[in-house]
């Protein structure tokens, strides 16, 4: 049995949190008789836990974020979605929140402010963590809750977001169900700690524990706890206690759980029981019960039979592959300005200045933020430091520590804040130290940033700048050339620029775009005096969808990027050859059209990059050119990469690594054929 203290607590708010409890059991029940009749593929229940879920929509105001669970029905109905809207979704049908690309809960809805969650465990931590820093940064005066079960909190985005959290002071409520399996595993296999509330001093928080099937300790400590945080922002730990009655999901069963828990929980029934109470205490009479289950199942059973009778999605291809990328509202480009090929953007004056590539990707940044009053720049050391490379030396002079931000040692908390902040409307870029350090940060951006428009129609603002490249003697861990490890994934854009001109020009763009970008900047092209050249001093943007002819040839194609450019361009010159040589910049999507004509013109086609060979976009590339200009071809695709070795830290064995001597020895073998 439970024990509720009403307080000063209306009868009229008691009624109201019995139909939020009322509602999603009974939908449940609906659910798994569907479920046995085959007229539903899966299903997680929730029952037993649903205090938790009403407890916490009643008592935050509709416009707060919520980031919830499987197991959060309340969470949805609370914020009164229609059921026939909810149902659609969970069976795949055009008017669900996904279009039937996604199932169950995974979806987000800005208008009813829920994020959904994915099912990687602990990645949506962090993005709470971004909604809660642009409520901050705004002065909105919100709390942001997301919800963990106690499984969940095993993953190391759950210490990285709690730790970003308490560095920051973000209004969040970290809240944890606590129902003793993660699946299957019990408690004792998954932590060794007595309660959630003993993390609270490590992370330098507050932290509580209540007792989670208690609808009136849930609402009241949740209503307080979210005022207080309204007046002084910060994180706070919530372990709420309960237990699931029924399996993971239906199909996994029950058998692993000793049947005593069963008959102590169902005793702690928090429907059951509360509704009990509001019967003794005179507040609930029959009557009204079963006015409110009759009402309930009207819509239940009209939603069951609306969404059954739906028309099954007729797939539309050309709609799929639309839908991968939000429309980017930018001027059609100019084939050339004045020296810059495809500028959708053109700068106000025609003065320029000589830049090295550092100091027109600087310049551009610093003019993005100028721009763009809702761009928060994140990452490790470039606040007062200004970055390892210094790119943002001074910025925070100009533009503050609110938008110029130092952070924990914690990429995938920190692009999931990234997130967080596009899902608020804002514009994040998120600095990579190294691009080697993003392998730690990858199921952010994979699962995360790159199917979010696709999944639930969200933008995932978010520049992700990678300093790449070898040929500095730093290693196998500081010199990694990745951009194919994201080449393979829809929903992103990847930028490689090799020029000062393109660097500035291609990153604006990239801020300027709603959809994730993965910017590549090499290191050996940051300070080369080589490298330097005349730059416009003011804003401008570069089309992010073309390559750049960076010289006519009619001998053969060379199709290249980032420091490919320079090598191919002197080799060329040494060499006397006639070639086009093409530069990417945009590795995904590319250019097609650009590559296609150049062979089409040449006949001969050689494709040249730093990555290793093996799995390199020039395999991708390669395999497009003979699929598509076969006819056009004079001899075989040549492709020229590294070795398919770790990057080594001797600067002999590093040259050797790198492809230059082997492309001078593959374009001449080409010229020959």
């Amino acid at each position: 049995m439970l024990i509720y203290n009403r307080k000063n607590f209306s009868n009229e708010l008691l009624i109201s949190l019995y139909e939020a409890l009322i509602k999603p059991r009974m939908i449940e029940e609906k659910m798994l008789i569907l479920l046995r009749q085959g007229k539903v593929s899966k299903w997680f229940s929730g029952i037993g836990q649903e205090a938790i879920s009403v407890g916490l929509v009643k008592a935050l105001e509709k416009d707060e974020y919520i980031l919830p669970l499987h197991r959060n029905l309340g969470v949805f109905t609370g914020r009164d979605i229609p059921f026939a809207k909810l149902f659609s979704q969970w069976q795949g049908k055009m008017n669900g929140f996904s279009k039937g690309r996604e199932r169950s809960f995974h979806f987000g809805t800005n208008e009813y402010h829920i994020v959904g969650m994915i099912s990687h465990l602990g990645a949506m931590l962090g993005v709470a963590d971004g909604i809660a820093l642009a409520n901050l940064l705004r002065d909105e005066k919100k709390v942001t809750v997301v919800f963990s079960g106690d499984g969940g909190a095993s993953e190391g985005d759950f210490h990285e977001a709690l730790n970003t959290a308490a560095v920051w002071s973000l209004p969040v409520i970290f809240l944890i169900e606590n129902n003793g399996y993660g699946l299957s595993t019990p408690s004792n296999e998954q932590f060794k700690f007595k309660s959630f509330t003993d993390k609270g001093i490590g992370y330098g928080m507050e932290a509580y524990q209540i007792d989670g099937n208690n609808i009136l300790e849930t609402y009241e400590t949740i209503k307080n706890l979210s005022e207080s945080i309204r007046s002084k922002p910060r994180p706070v730990i919530l372990e709420c206690m309960t237990f699931r009655m029924r399996g993971h999901e239906e199909a996994s069963g029950t058998k692993y759980v000793p049947q005593e828990l069963f008959e102590m929980w169902g005793k702690k029934d928090p429907v059951s029981n509360f509704e009990n109470y509001l019967i003794q205490e005179g507040i609930l009479s029959d009557e009204h019960r079963n006015v409110i289950k009759a009402k309930f199942k009207k819509e239940i059973d009209e939603g069951v039979e609306e969404v059954l009778n739906e028309a099954d999605i007729i797939p539309d291809t050309r709609l799929e592959l639309a839908d991968i990328y939000m429309e980017s509202n930018v001027p059609a480009p100019l084939a050339l300005y004045k020296g810059l090929q495809h500028v959708t953007h053109k700068p106000t004056t025609e003065n320029k200045t000589r830049k090295r590539y550092v100091d027109a990707i600087s310049d551009g940044l610093r003019q993005a933020m100028e721009k763009h009053d809702n761009l928060v720049l994140m990452g490790q050391d470039i606040a007062d430091y200004g970055g390892v490379f210094k790119i943002t030396q001074g910025f925070v002079e100009q533009f503050g520590k609110g938008r110029v931000r130092n952070t924990p040692l914690c990429e995938s908390a920190i692009i999931g804040a990234g997130y967080g902040l596009a899902i608020k409307g804002m514009k994040a870029m998120v600095e990579m130290q190294f691009a080697d350090f993003v392998s730690v940060g990858f199921n952010q951006i994979v699962n995360n940033l790159a199917k979010s428009h696709y999944r639930w129609g969200q933008n995932a603002d978010v520049v992700v700048r990678m300093p790449t490249g070898a040929g500095v003697g730093a290693g196998p861990f500081h010199s990694q050339s990745n951009e194919a490890w994201f080449f393979h994934v829809p929903g992103l854009k990847i930028v490689y620029p090799s020029t000062p001109s393109d660097a500035k020009g291609l990153l604006t763009a990239a801020i300027n775009d709603p959809n994730p970008v993965l910017f590549f900047e090499h290191k050996v092209l940051y300070r080369s005096t080589e490298l330097e050249e005349e730059v416009y001093d003011d804003y401008y943007m570069l089309d992010l969808t073309k390559a750049r002819t960076v010289r006519n040839g009619d001998e053969i194609s060379i199709i290249t990027y980032g420091a490919g450019v320079h090598w191919a361009s002197a080799y060329v010159k040494e060499a006397g050859l006639d070639a086009d040589i093409i530069d990417l910049r945009c590795l995904l999507p590319w250019d097609k059209e650009t590559v296609e004509n150049s062979v089409r013109k040449t006949g001969k086609v050689i494709i040249l990059h730093e990555d290793t060979l093996t799995g390199g976009i020039g395999s991708e590339i390669a395999a497009h050119i003979s699929e598509h200009c076969f006819t056009f071809l004079d001899a075989p695709v040549k492709r020229v990469g590294s070795l398919d070795t770790p990057v080594p830290f001797n600067m002999d064995l590093e040259q050797n690594f790198l492809p230059k001597e082997r492309f001078k020895e593959a374009i001449m073998e080409l010229m020959n054929y």
